[in-house]
């Protein structure tokens, strides 16, 4: 058998992994220790996104500025925060505040000044990611950012904006050596060293998804970090906390998990013997309990066994009897082709729910897989799936503890886990 000495699980990108071996009376110069660095950046780099993934680790959340907040003038960057705006093009970050064109931010006086505060701006908060690459993107005390700056001219006759974060490198503390180079032409002074910063990234245009199942060996097209997803931004209004979505962002991890995303139930909720026959379909072939995910599900895993319906019986005395209801799969059905995004469950059987039942839900997620062919992570944290379509004042609505331990809504099932089993219930009382 041949060793080559190429990891093959690392994946075609890796460049060779070589390391500089001293030995006495070695001469060194600054391109051995340059290739020593990168040896040692390049095997972190591997490490962590081959054991470890990529995402938000923590903070990075995007809030809206309100109007009569103090900034500098040109959208309040700091000159030496150590990031630049990018308008969601790759490139090298310069370290300096810059617009989307490329144009230094003007000072702004009376009017211009007022105008510039109810601009369209929102603050990137402190936190730390990694990139698709390994590398760690750390963004210390946070900034503002106006929305209509950053954009590129081309994308400025959109009202739904992206912004994200991707990692980026620039030389700091010029200081003049000691012996010139004699390749050079001038004695000009060099930069000592480089800084690890960030650059922002905004972008009119819909972001590409992510859809490679082992991020490990396979090519790292996604570079940025997309936070958030801005709805109905007016150049000329502060934006609304509403209209910012943070769901769009990558948790840290190698994959992201399926899960499940609404039920058009109200988990918890007392329904009349006549809501629950119409929610259940046992009248009506067009309704019936339906699930979404948050992805693709294969629907050949869509088997018997694993949507189970179970009644509790109730009433004033003691009861302790249950029984089974049949259903099946209304949708999706043999015609929906290989995937699809959520199912409808209905009664078949003729069974009649009585005053004081309880209806249990069970749906074995360990059983259903995603397109990578791993299991749906369906535990039911705290029966805070939302509702599909839901009112907030809608009966049954929860208060408190509306954002999961992310900080980013609404919630879902899992646990990052994967697999488990969803259970939710109902009653069934009449008023």
């Amino acid at each position: 058998m041949t060793d080559t000495g190429t990891p093959a699980a690392a994946g075609p990108d890796v460049p060779p992994l070589r390391r500089l071996r001293y030995f006495h009376g070695q001469m060194l110069g600054a391109r051995d220790f340059q290739r020593e660095q990168a040896y040692h950046l390049e095997k972190a780099r591997l490490r962590m996104r081959g054991l470890l993934g990529y995402g938000v680790v923590c903070g990075l959340f995007v809030e809206p500025v309100p109007p009569d907040d103090d900034c500098p003038p040109g959208g309040g960057y700091p000159a030496d925060d150590g990031h630049a705006v990018d308008g969601g093009h790759a490139g090298e970050a310069d370290g300096r505040t810059a617009e989307a064109d490329g144009s230094a931010p003007a000072e702004e006086s009376g009017a211009e000044a007022e105008h510039a505060r109810r601009r369209a701006r929102v603050r990137l908060t402190s936190g730390l990611a990694v990139d698709c690459e390994g590398n760690e993107v750390v963004v210390r005390g946070g900034c503002v950012i106006d929305l209509w700056k950053a954009l590129p001219r081309h994308e400025r006759d959109t009202d739904t904006v992206w912004v994200g974060v991707r990692y980026a490198e620039r030389p700091v503390e010029a200081t003049r050596a000691v012996y010139d180079d004699g390749c050079a032409d001038t004695s000009d002074c060099e930069f000592g060293w480089t800084e690890e910063c960030y650059r922002i990234c905004v972008t009119g245009c819909e972001p590409p998804v992510d859809e490679r199942c082992d991020t490990c060996c396979s090519r790292c097209e996604h570079k940025v970090l997309w936070l958030a997803r801005i709805d109905r931004v007016d150049r000329h209004e502060p934006v609304r906390r509403d209209r910012i979505h943070m769901n769009v962002r990558r948790p840290f991890g190698r994959h992201v998990p399926t899960v499940i995303t609404g039920i058009n139930w109200i988990h918890g909720h007392t329904y009349t013997v006549d809501e629950a026959k119409a929610l259940l379909g046992t009248q009506n072939e067009d309704a019936g309990l339906v699930v979404r995910f948050s992805g693709d599900v294969r629907t050949d895993c869509l088997r018997p066994g694993v949507v189970e319906l179970q009644v509790i019986e109730g009433g004033s005395g003691r009861n302790a009897s249950t029984w089974y209801m049949g259903g099946t799969f209304a949708e999706p059905d043999d015609g929906c082709g290989e995937f699809t995004r959520g199912f409808r469950y209905r009664q078949t059987t003729r069974e009649t729910l009585q005053d004081g039942d309880r209806v249990m839900i069970t749906v074995r997620a360990a059983f259903v897989l995603d397109r990578c062919r791993r299991p749906v992570d369906g535990t039911h944290v705290g029966g805070r799936v939302p509702t599909i379509d839901a009112r907030a004042d809608a009966p049954g609505a929860r208060g408190g503890c509306d954002l999961p331990p992310s900080g980013v809504g609404p919630w879902t099932s899992g646990t990052g886990a994967g697999g488990d089993v969803f259970e939710s219930w109902f009653f069934v009382k009449e008023r």
